[in-house]
């Protein structure tokens, strides 16, 4: 242990005598190391922007979807088969559960005619399980679908048809079989440049109340948030239970998250390691370059070496001193490197790059360590060659130099 102390301490004395060469050399090594933790990073903004993103349209991880069709000439009772939902709902107790009604068409009087505007129907837990943001305003909360006006939540487009008004005292005029005013509580913001689609979000308490039947055109389906440790024996079970007892009905329950499709995942391994492979190369490059200057200061130091090994130094000593001397440099360019990969995730234009996203992960300690060791390798890898060719040196020879 002692021995390898004083290496060390021999390996930083040198460092600190040739620091402009060792500056120099480490230049590139540095760079390096950034790209590598940067692209790690990355990976890792990459993968919780493509999961919020499957979140949005999928559920959050794990959602169980559930959809009902007759199989008969009789028309499917949504009502009905709500209700058997409902009670296995409690009987598993899944904290958010959602029925989510989609293909409405539902007619608003805009200021310049009435119109068709598509809707959908939800559940309070919607927008959590969906992970769905707003650009103004507050999503649905317990008691709304109570309220005599109900609220509802509008795309940005047809916001912008009404002229942008204040939310707290604007409401939303319906015509057809839900006439009435319906207060806006929310918008919903564009989903990318240039859309203009109109969109209507209703409680489907407050739809039911209004409207008896639904029409034949709806899509019908419920979710269920469960534990991803769980999501593999709930399953099949919640299948049999929602079956059980019905004649005339097919019940397909699957998965809708991200979970359930490992391709999104490995998009983004195939990402990182495409990258990373670059800035390994870089970094496999500059570490070469660093083993020709470690070369050349070597016959630079070969007297040094032997009147060293004159006084009785061995020649392990001699060759872990040059070994860390170049392990050490590395790891201090390594420690500069992630401090340079952290700065660069800090600023606006990285983060302009993952706008919406909004559980932004922390800097992964994973890319830390894989850009320090890959520091580190590179330094021993780099030191290697100068240290067996110090040790290899006779001392005549070398107090001869």
């Amino acid at each position: 242990m002692s021995g390898f102390v004083g290496a060390l301490g021999d390996a930083w004395a040198e460092l600190r005598h040739h620091k402009l060469r060792v500056l120099l050399s480490l230049i590139g090594i540095a760079v390096s190391v950034a790209a590598i933790t940067a692209v790690v990073a990355l990976g890792e903004y990459q993968r919780q922007s493509m999961a919020e993103q499957s979140d949005r349209y999928g559920g959050r991880q794990a959602t169980v979807t559930v959809s009902a069709m007759s199989t008969d000439t009789a028309p499917f009772d949504a009502a009905a088969f709500d209700e058997r939902v409902d009670a296995v709902s409690e009987r598993y107790e899944f904290s958010h559960r959602t029925r989510v009604v989609d293909g409405l068409q539902l007619e608003v009087q805009t200021p310049d005619q009435v119109q068709p505007v598509t809707a959908k129907l939800v559940d309070e837990a919607w927008p959590v399980m969906h992970r769905t943001a707003l650009a103004e305003g507050r999503w649905f909360r317990s008691g709304d679908g109570d309220l005599l006006a109900p609220p509802v939540v509008i795309s940005e487009a047809l916001w912008d048809a009404f002229g942008r008004p204040a939310l707290g005292a604007f409401a939303l005029p319906l015509a057809g079989e839900l006439a009435g005013s319906y207060p806006v509580i929310g918008i919903t913001p564009r989903q990318y440049p240039g859309d203009e689609e109109k969109s209507i979000v209703l409680l489907g308490d407050s739809y039911s109340a209004r409207v008896d039947v639904l029409p034949p055109e709806a899509g019908v389906m419920w979710e269920f948030w469960v534990s991803d440790d769980l999501v593999a024996d709930v399953g099949p079970v919640l299948a049999m239970d929602l079956r059980a007892g019905l004649e005339g009905t097919e019940v397909m329950v699957s998965r809708s998250d991200w979970g359930s499709r490992p391709e999104n995942a490995d998009q983004a391994a195939v990402f990182e390691a495409i990258t990373g492979g670059i800035a390994g190369l870089v970094l496999l490059l500059g570490g070469l370059g660093l083993v020709n200057i470690q070369l050349v200061a070597m016959r630079q130091r070969i007297r040094e070496i032997g009147v060293r090994r004159s006084f009785g130094a061995t020649g392990g000593r001699v060759f872990f001193s040059v070994l860390l001397e170049s392990v050490v440099a590395t790891a201090v360019a390594g420690v500069v490197g992630i401090a340079l990969a952290v700065a660069i995730l800090k600023a606006p234009f990285v983060e302009s790059l993952f706008v919406g996203m909004q559980d932004i992960p922390a800097f992964p300690f994973r890319a830390a360590v894989i850009g320090l060791t890959a520091a580190v390798a590179i330094g021993a890898l780099a030191g290697f060659i100068p240290a067996l060719a110090a040790v290899r040196a006779k001392v005549i020879d070398a107090l001869r130099f």
